[in-house]
């Protein structure tokens, strides 16, 4: 099935830079953003996310302190990300 969505100019550019960071197409991207956001795919991602949960759960971590770590790494993520595109 083919679907034609309208995506904002910003939405659009970022899933080009996610692409292309990832050496996917846009339409690649897109389709495994939808699956992971599907009912099929959440029952997937909570079976293989589930030893992380567990992890967490076993450390200690309170959510918030959960939420600052993915945020750090987040952020050291993007910044290498720009470093890479900047020198290319």
């Amino acid at each position: 099935m083919t679907l034609t969505i309208n995506l904002p100019p910003a939405t659009l550019e970022q899933l080009k830079a996610e692409a292309q960071a990832s050496g996917k197409d846009v339409e690649t991207v897109v389709r495994e953003a939808v699956d992971a956001n599907s009912p099929v795919g959440s029952a997937r991602s909570a079976e293989v996310l589930k030893p992380i949960h567990d992890a967490v759960e076993a450390s200690g971590m309170s959510e918030d302190d959960v939420n600052d770590l993915i945020d750090t790494e987040l952020k050291a993520v993007r910044a290498e990300r720009r470093s890479s595109q900047a020198k290319s």
